[in-house]
């Protein structure tokens, strides 16, 4: 499989001035306005559209949520009062291929379980909508690639919702990756998992196989990315095992999950992530120091420090805010947006390696 890179000078061209801005507490990446704000639809209005994406639209300043998707008509009234939406600008699942028809709408935003996302994905480009997915981007690498193809065949722009690449603090570290102020990276650990998963319904389907659930989809993608641009380069084998916990509730996915990502410099990167234990860090370790964001995935005050003293503690108005202006300027500016469809099918290539590892008692799998 071709190994895409993770794009170090892109990323740094797309902060481009506004990082100095960031320090205030808010976000644009330009002065000035663009000539239009880009309508987005939510698809899918479960707990993050509502309880993160819907709100951090309204801090955005290039974009503005315009449109809803669901399956659950009880929920429209109630997101239409709210936040003004048209009869126009309502679909359910069956007839999201007509909103190609409507002008009002640029971006379908994907927000729906895992396992929807390449079907939602591929109908939102072929409708000639700007797309974008949240994380994990989809089952499978196959999945990943048909929305990737989508996107270009209709020439929209596709982004992946990591939220963390967006978020200042997170910044430094990628860009220590870069400058090596401590010198070479002899070690990374990562963690990404929250307790009381157990307590949670069957019904949910974070606890359903097939819908993508279980703690590596879930919240192994943290890890993961953080250990790929806290390294600035790509790991070269992984492995992995299950921790069998509350087998009763967790009947068809794993409840935590141990990892190494192997990476062609020697170092390694340390990794869990879990439903039924808590953790939220990224450390790395320098040959002459180290520094770490505790927490690095929270939606708010991630923070950290470094080995000489210096506070990793910049601002963010809201991360899902920033998060989508920088796609909406990459749509209104045709520049390379910050976190392409190809970030999120590697880390899916690597979700899988894991899981065969794990199949074959932590064996060592090759990238």
């Amino acid at each position: 499989m071709p190994t895409p890179h993770f794009n170090r000078r892109r990323f740094l061209q797309a902060m481009g001035a506004s990082t100095a801005l960031l320090s205030s507490g808010w976000a644009p990446h330009v002065i000035g306005k663009p000539p239009r704000k880009l309508g987005v639809a939510l698809l899918g209005l479960g707990n993050y559209a509502s309880g993160q994406l819907a709100p951090g639209l309204q801090m955005t300043q290039y974009c503005e949520l315009r449109g809803i998707v669901t399956g659950s008509p009880e929920k429209i009234p109630q997101w239409q009062e709210k936040y003004g939406i048209k009869d126009a600008n309502v679909y359910n699942y069956e007839n999201l291929h007509t909103i190609a028809d409507n002008p009002d709408i640029d971006v379908v935003y994907v927000v729906t379980p895992t396992s929807l996302h390449k079907k939602f994905s591929v109908i939102a480009a072929n409708a000639g909508k700007h797309v974008w997915c949240e994380k994990p981007m989809a089952m499978d690498e196959a999945e990943c690639q048909a929305i990737i193809d989508a996107c270009n065949k209709n020439k929209v722009k596709l982004s992946i919702g990591y939220r963390m690449q967006h978020e200042p603090n997170t910044q430094t570290v990628m860009r220590f990756a870069e400058e090596k102020p401590f010198g070479p990276i002899e070690k990374v650990e990562s963690i990404a998992a929250y307790s009381g998963g157990e307590n949670r319904s069957q019904d949910n389907w974070r606890m359903q196989k097939a819908m993508g659930g279980g703690a590596l989809y879930d919240m192994g993608v943290y890890p993961i990315n953080g250990s790929r641009y806290a390294m600035g380069i790509e790991p070269v084998a992984v492995s992995g095992r299950h921790e069998v916990t509350h087998p009763e509730v967790f009947t068809e996915v794993d409840s935590t999950t141990h990892f190494q990502l192997e990476f062609p410099n020697g170092a390694m990167a340390d990794c869990m992530t879990s439903f039924v234990k808590p953790g939220n860090k990224l450390d790395v370790t320098c040959e002459d120091g180290w520094y770490y964001l505790r927490p690095m995935s929270s939606y708010t005050g991630v923070q950290g420090e470094t080995s000489d003293g210096r506070k990793l503690d910049k601002p963010i108005a809201d991360q899902q805010a920033q998060q989508m202006d920088d796609d909406a300027l990459a749509i209104l500016q045709d520049k390379p947006v910050m976190v392409p469809g190809e970030e999120g099918l590697r880390d899916i290539h690597i979700v899988q390696s894991i899981f065969k590892s794990a199949s074959e008692n932590g064996k060592r799998i090759e990238l």
